[in-house]
């Protein structure tokens, strides 16, 4: 929980679940390539939280801010489990049902590219990696040819455990590569 770790800036990202002619999947970002911090990184929609925000609060607002998708709390489905950075973060995923969502205007100036994901692509076994900076492994989720690491890694595979498979799957041990560190 972000209470376990007050050293840690919170912050919270959307699992947003939409419906559509391919089934159930959800909004993946690619952050914009003119961004500060981490551009060019595949992400959930999400941020720092404004002071007195709640985890679910703060998703609904960088979800707005990001995609132009505005949900109620309503659309609140569940948390997964908090995920502490290398970069001085405690995020909390927040699982969203945004329904068609047929309406999504991505902010240009924090989002290059945004996908729907088929639930399908993420049902895969992740690649686990030894790192000489750590004792822990760095997880690695296959999607679009190329490895997502964590925290959306992490989280998406616990996403995948919980909700494809039912399985209680804890990821906060799971590892950052180097290159996110900072």
């Amino acid at each position: 929980m972000a209470a376990d770790r007050p050293d840690l800036k919170t912050a919270a990202v959307a699992i947003t679940l939409v419906g559509g002619p391919d089934g159930l999947a959800f909004l993946l970002t690619r952050r914009a390539a003119a961004m500060r911090r981490h551009a060019g990184q595949w992400a959930l929609p999400g941020g720092r939280a404004d002071p007195g925000e709640s985890a679910p609060e703060a998703a609904r607002r960088e979800l707005g801010e990001e995609l132009g998708l505005h949900l109620g709390a309503d659309a609140e489905l569940g948390l997964l489990d908090d995920y502490a950075t290398r970069s001085g973060y405690v995020i909390t995923p927040v699982v969203l049902w945004a329904g068609a969502a047929t309406d999504l205007a991505p902010n240009p100036e924090e989002v290059g590219e945004v996908h729907r994901v088929p639930l399908a692509h993420i049902d895969v076994e992740p690649r686990f990696l030894a790192i000489p900076e750590s004792d822990a492994p760095v997880i690695q989720l296959p999607l679009f040819g190329r490895y997502l690491h964590a925290p959306t890694g992490a989280v998406l595979h616990q996403f995948r455990e919980v909700v494809l498979h039912g399985r209680h799957t804890r990821v906060a041990h799971l590892e950052q590569p180097v290159f996110a560190w900072r």
